[in-house]
This record gives structure tokens, sequence and C-alpha cells, in this order.
């Protein structure tokens, strides 16, 4: 049987809500949209507090008590150096570029022939006093197994730029690199240097030598002052004579001894010392 009526007899009719007061819809959403802006700004502080704190702890002091922010040639060398992550070494393999120099002016060693002046300085931030580092230099260059043994030289460390005839530096082997590549020169940040007027010494060699080299810290470093600034004298790379006889100082040691002993000077009993040329600077 049909029915006429709209709406099924077996089902309840669908209730229609009570209508809202007139009113009351626009205060409803109004709350909402409030409570909204509520909670999206309380996002946003926390957001911003947790930046804050990621920003203060980059840019905390360091021991020094200056940020490495604060400090652009720090950040700047840091980054440019680009050194893969290694084992501590007990001294930094780079460093800002900037250098300390040595005060004070050494006596003049060496008893005839023209006057060969020096100046020392030591990149900041590899542990090492200038002053110290200037006083084994001197102490070296006027040894009379040194260089002034031939009679034909006099040399003086002096604080003036303008002064200097050339320039002996202790760097980290990032810096020594850069130097040394500036004349064309690959040391990769493992060996010394010398270009006109400079004298490079790897600050790795300095604390640590060579392995296997043989004799103790001090006599590597007498010998890689003496062959680099060897070189800024003129003197070219020269080979081990004979098994078991003593290193020539312009031998390049620091890639071996060839079969020959660890030997600092290019004077040895009094007498100059030397080995067949080879070829290279």
């Amino acid at each position: 049987m049909t029915s006429s009526s709209p709406y099924d007899m077996h089902a309840e009719p669908r209730r229609r809500p009570p209508p809202r007061h007139p009113a009351e819809r626009p205060t409803v959403r109004r709350m909402r949209r409030r409570r909204r802006r509520s909670v999206l700004l309380l996002a946003m502080l926390l957001a911003a507090g947790s930046g804050a704190v990621g920003v203060t702890r980059l840019n905390a002091p360091g021991p020094g008590g200056t940020s490495l922010a604060a400090e652009p040639s720090l950040a700047r060398g840091a980054a440019e150096a680009d050194v893969p992550a290694a084992p501590p070494t007990g001294y930094p393999t780079a460093g800002p570029g900037t250098f300390a120099v040595a005060q004070g002016r050494s006596p003049v060693r060496g008893h005839a022939g023209p006057l060969r002046r020096y100046r020392v300085e030591v990149e900041h931030g590899t542990g090492q006093d200038a002053d110290g580092f200037a006083a084994t230099v001197d102490a070296v260059l006027g040894d009379p197994r040194s260089w002034i043994a031939s009679g034909e030289l006099r040399v003086q460390r002096v604080p003036e730029a303008a002064a200097a005839d050339f320039t002996v530096y202790l760097a980290t082997p990032v810096t020594s690199e850069r130097m040394c590549a500036e004349g064309g020169l690959r040391t990769d940040r493992y060996t010394s240097c010398r270009l006109p007027g400079r004298v490079v010494l790897n600050l790795a060699r300095w604390m640590t030598a060579v392995p296997d080299y043989g004799a103790p810290l001090d006599v590597y470093r007498t010998y890689v002052i003496n062959h680099e600034v060897g070189h800024e004298f003129g003197e070219l790379h020269q080979a081990c004579p004979a098994p078991g006889a003593p290193a020539p100082v312009m031998q390049q040691q620091t890639y071996g001894l060839d079969g020959c002993l660890p030997n600092a000077w290019p004077y040895v009993d009094g007498a100059r010392y030397s080995g067949e040329p080879t070829d290279g600077v």
C-alpha cells in the first residue's frame, strides 16, 4: 500500500536544531577566532625563544672571552682551512693567518762579510711564544757550526720589517701551505719551505719532527732552521754522500735520510760538510 505522506511511516522524522538567537552566531565565531590567534601567538613565541637559545650558544665566548662571531678573522680562517676531522695532535692545524713579531734585537753574530738581518714571527694561536721561538732561531744562526762559520756573512735579528732582509715564520700546517703555495711550492701541509725573503717553518714539523728521524727533537729543529735559511743564503739541495755518513744539512732530511745519519749543521769539525747537488731547491 502506498502512502500519500511525504515521510516514510517506518522512520522517525529528522529533527532540526532549534533556531539560534540572531546575536549568538557572530559572538561564537569571534571567540573561536580569538582562541586560534592566541594559540598561534603562543606557538610563535615558543619558536622564537628556542631560536634565541641556539644563537646564544653559538656566540658564547670561549676560554679567552672572545666569541667566534666577534672575531671574523678566526671564523673566516676556520672556514677556509677546510681541515678534515682528525684526532687531537697537541697543536692546531689551522690558525688565523696573523702573526706576533718577536721584539728586541740580537747581537750581531759572525766575524766578517755582509750583515744579513732577519725578523721572526709566530702565528697567533699556535701556543708558541714569539720571543721564545726567536731565541731558538738566534741560537742556531749564531752558532759557530752554522752559516756564519764561512766567515763570509754575519747575522742579526731585528723587529722592524723595513730593516729585515728576510723573515722566519712559524705557522700552522694550513697557513704554511697557503704561504708556500704563493710561490708555487707544494707542501701538502707537511713540509716547510723558503720563498725569497720568507722562511716558513711548519708548526707540525716543529712540534713532532718526522717519524724515524733517529735524533732528538732539538736536532731536527736545528736542522730545519739551517736548511731553510740555507736556501735563503743561496744553497741548493744535496744528496747523502754514503750510508752511515752524516747527512748534509741541505739534504731533504724531512723526506728521509737515505742511509745517512741525522745532522743539523752545515759545518762539521770546523769544515764545510756537503754532498752532491741534486735537482730542485
